[in-house]
């Protein structure tokens, strides 16, 4: 615990108070606060990647519990060829977010991907590229981290969908519940702890989304996909400006650490219903 959360954490903060780049060795010391002066004050970025962020969370946790919820409902029912469509449904989940990005990359090629097809089809103009335009490359990178997200929901969801009672789906079907009435007096609640805790998990995930967006659109086009971690990688790789990067990680812990229990509390996660 010491030497893998702790130190870490003291180092990180320790680190937020200093002026420390490696390529500017002259100007190093301690900085009090002037780090954070600059993120709030005078850094636009700032704003910028945390604005992203936080719409990135948002669009992406939501689509990905409703599509996974949706494929977790499917799978779970018995039909021919179930075992087959379980693993295609949670195959993506296996990929790691470097192929995944290097999937989508081929797929959104102007030239020899999805785009060309759409061309051919009179949709869009032949040369369109959804990475580099400021107009498509929100929703192209969305595309391509659901499919890499959504299983996590849909495996998550079905581990507890197996466990409900068919006393109880039989129960309600004898008292004249139509499906869409089972669907939320009884399979709802009983996924209410594993729906709480999945969003929170893939909520912090999300935030600290950095091998997607960084491998497919590098945070661009001028900043407008990069969130508050890749733009903390950014500065540490690229600039060396330590001290910065770590006020902002410091930022970022503090944002999580607050939504995380402010969410925990309001869901009452873990209380009987």
């Amino acid at each position: 615990m010491l030497g893998f959360l702790v130190y870490p954490m003291a180092s990180v903060i320790y680190y937020s108070l200093q002026r420390y780049n490696v390529t500017k060795p002259w100007d190093n010391g301690f900085a009090g606060l002037d780090n954070f002066r600059t993120l709030l004050f005078e850094d636009p970025i700032f704003w910028q990647s945390l604005g992203f962020s936080l719409r990135w969370v948002v669009v992406e946790v939501l689509l990905q519990f409703l599509l996974g919820l949706t494929l977790a409902l499917i799978v779970n029912e018995s039909f021919v060829g179930r075992a087959l469509s379980r693993a295609m449904v949670f195959s993506p989940w296996a990929v790691s977010g470097v192929l995944t990005t290097a999937i989508w990359v081929l797929l959104y090629n102007p030239f020899t991907g999805v785009s060309r097809y759409l061309a051919d089809m009179g949709l869009i103009s032949y040369g369109a590229a959804p990475l580099a335009n400021p107009d498509t490359v929100f929703w192209a990178a969305v595309v391509a981290e659901l499919w890499r997200g959504v299983p996590f929901f849909a495996i998550l969801l079905l581990a507890d969908l197996q466990s409900v009672s068919k006393d109880l789906y039989e129960a309600a079907s004898v008292d004249g519940a139509s499906r869409l009435r089972r669907f939320f007096h009884i399979t709802l609640p009983h996924l209410r702890d594993a729906i709480i805790l999945s969003t929170l998990l893939r909520s912090v995930w999300e935030f600290n989304n950095v091998d997607l967006l960084y491998t497919l659109t590098g945070g661009g086009p001028a900043h407008q996909t990069t969130t508050l971690p890749l733009y903390v990688a950014q500065l540490a790789a690229q600039s060396h400006d330590f001290g910065y990067a770590t006020a902002l990680t410091t930022v970022a812990f503090l944002i999580l650490t607050f939504f995380s229990i402010t969410y925990l509390r309001l869901s009452k996660f873990g209380a009987k219903s």
